[in-house]
């Protein structure tokens, strides 16, 4: 096992540790699965601003700690799974118009953490809300 995946392994096993000594718990799946998408978030975050700056060395780091990650995370939805997850959510919160974006990302969330990146499927809604 290289350095590099063994550092990140440990960087994902202390995020958890410290998840559930902040809250004084044990994480069940669902929320190793925030704990990694918000690790994604973040490295997604820093790999723009690193490619950005053109500090090559450091977006290889993120693009690869980010490949790492992905490797623990669900299987993603298809285009027609969220389709029909969106679809199922606007019927069941009667959502009509952008007013009710946060009730129906609300509904939304608990399905599809780790498995779809919330920023698309906050634009997805509000394209259709608004239509």
């Amino acid at each position: 096992m290289s350095l590099t995946r063994l550092g990140t392994i440990r960087l994902i096993q202390a995020a958890i540790k410290q998840q559930e000594i902040d809250e004084r718990i044990n994480l069940d799946d669902t929320q190793i699965i925030k704990v990694l998408d918000k690790m994604l978030k973040q490295r997604r975050d820093s790999l723009a601003q690193y490619e950005k700056a053109k500090r090559q060395d450091l977006a290889e780091q993120e693009a690869f700690e980010i490949k790492l990650i992905q490797t623990y995370m669900p299987q993603p939805l298809t285009e027609a799974e969220l389709a029909d997850l969106i679809k199922t959510a606007i019927s069941a919160t009667s959502a009509t118009s952008i007013k009710d974006l946060g009730k129906l990302m609300a509904h939304l969330k608990p399905l599809v953490q780790g498995r779809t990146d919330m920023r698309a499927l906050s634009a997805n809604l509000k394209q259709r809300l608004t239509q």
